[in-house]
């Protein structure tokens, strides 16, 4: 069974994910990021890729997708919050987006491309 993150590991590891646009979920011993690509599949090889290292790591993200958006949150549900395994699949899933850009406020409405050109 995976253990929450001790304090000295918290302080450790988040603030570094911080920096690239992980947040803390409002509620729960979680954290999101909020992925925006050129189009829809750069956001599917991105899934494509977070799903190969999730699956390596026996650790699934909560996701959804929208066109060129994918939203992830990351939490260890045998362990009810943040573990190791969290750390290590956030920084995977930095590495595999590459060059997308990054929503960090989360109170502002998610929208995909095709919802901005509908306006």
């Amino acid at each position: 069974m995976a253990m929450l993150l001790s304090e000295d590991e918290r302080r450790s590891a988040l603030p570094p994910l911080a920096e690239t646009g992980w947040r803390a979920v409002e509620g729960r011993d979680a954290i999101r990021k909020i992925w925006k690509f050129r189009n829809f599949s750069e956001a599917w090889g991105f899934m494509s890729r977070a799903a190969l290292a999730a699956e390596k790591l026996n650790h699934h993200p909560e996701w959804s997708n929208t066109y060129n958006v994918v939203d992830v949150t990351l939490t260890t549900h045998d362990c009810h919050g943040l573990s190791a395994a969290d750390i290590d699949l956030a920084r995977r899933m930095d590495t595999a987006a590459g060059a997308a850009t990054v929503q960090t406020d989360h109170s502002l409405p998610v929208e995909s491309l095709c919802q901005v050109r509908a306006r």
